[in-house]
């Protein structure tokens, strides 16, 4: 049996069928190729999958229904990886029933198929997000995130609670990945790194929300598919409650933070990304825009102590590969 990725085409997604392919699994890869960025990034990334031999791209929209179905009957999966979601905090505000179709709707179709086809194993991505206006630090997985502070938090914890639901009522292993603002070469346009890249080398102001004053977990892609990849290894068991502290219900569930525990506030990010581009930033300091938090930091214990591993790659090193990979993907002479 294969490993189903959905959002193959995007930036997580693709990395980690990369790295599924690499080991030698078999992958389908679902996405349906949103507008939401460029799509020709989206196409580049399947053209480097799709040269491996044991890859397969089948484009859907998840919301579908029947689409989905057929997905589910056509073959069975040994593990499921969703990625696929509509993404951005920002975004939610504006057009926020691409959220309720893409994060609800697509998601219960997911975890039905799962379902039906009795999967040993379903991963799926939630957000650093669902922690909203929690005022302690660092995040841990056990906290109480009642308060989202946008649309797009709210159905990252919805899709967590059906998962908890799923596993209690019909024993469905389900792991949830709490991911803390990933960053890297293939990264999305829409994140900050991509467009201060884009922007300091224009020549244009970047826009610096909360004045500057915003800190962010930043985890670097390579070490958030190591995570990923050693976590669908370990299916969680049921009717461990009270038995190891990993496990906070008697269904197969858990979630787990995907950080870096090495925070660092915005400025400090953008004069790495300065030094490595050769290039001075000009800033247009904005207040907090809505829906935004102003420090994310996550707790890496339990993790660690599942897995063993413990992401170390730091932002300087994380920066200096992204923009090495930028400018060789956009054709521009560093530094020129």
């Amino acid at each position: 049996m294969s490993i189903l990725v959905t959002g193959a085409a995007g930036f997580i997604g693709f990395s980690l069928a990369a790295r599924l392919l690499a080991a030698g699994k078999a992958v389908v890869g679902v996405d349906n190729l949103s507008p939401y960025y460029d799509v020709s990034l989206k196409r580049a990334r399947l053209a480097i999958l799709e040269r491996q031999p044991g890859f397969r791209f089948v484009q859907i929209d998840l919301a579908d229904r029947a689409a989905a179905g057929l997905l589910f009957g056509a073959e069975r999966f040994e593990t499921i990886v969703h990625l696929a979601a509509q993404a951005g905090v920002r975004h939610s505000i504006d057009q926020p029933m691409g959220y309720v179709d893409a994060n609800l709707v697509g998601f219960a179709h997911i975890v039905e198929g799962a379902r039906g086809q009795q999967t040993p194993h379903l991963l799926f991505a939630s957000s650093s997000s669902v922690y909203g206006g929690l005022n302690k630090l660092p995040f841990a997985e056990t906290d109480r995130v009642d308060h989202p502070f946008s649309l797009y938090a709210a159905t990252k914890r919805a899709n967590e609670l059906v998962a908890h639901s799923y596993a209690h009522l019909y024993g469905l292993p389900c792991t949830g990945l709490r991911f803390f603002t990933v960053y890297g070469p293939w990264g999305r346009p829409d994140m900050a790194l991509f467009k201060f890249t884009r922007g300091i080398l224009a020549g244009e102001e970047l826009p610096v929300f909360n004045h500057g004053r915003m800190v962010r977990d930043f985890t670097y892609i390579d070490d958030a598919v190591e995570a990923v990849m050693r976590l669908i290894a370990l299916p969680p068991e049921a009717g461990m409650a009270g038995r190891s502290e990993e496990y906070e219900t008697d269904a197969p569930y858990r979630i787990f933070n995907i950080g870096n525990n090495q925070p660092i506030e915005l400025l400090d990010y953008i004069r790495t990304l300065e030094k490595h581009l050769g290039r001075p930033a000009r800033l247009e300091m904005l207040p907090m825009q809505p829906g935004d938090v102003p420090v994310t930091m996550a707790d890496m214990r339990r993790l660690e102590r599942v897995t063993g591993f413990r992401p170390t790659t730091t932002v300087d090193a994380g920066i200096k590969r992204f923009v090495e990979w930028y400018l060789g993907y956009f054709a521009i002479g560093a530094r020129s």
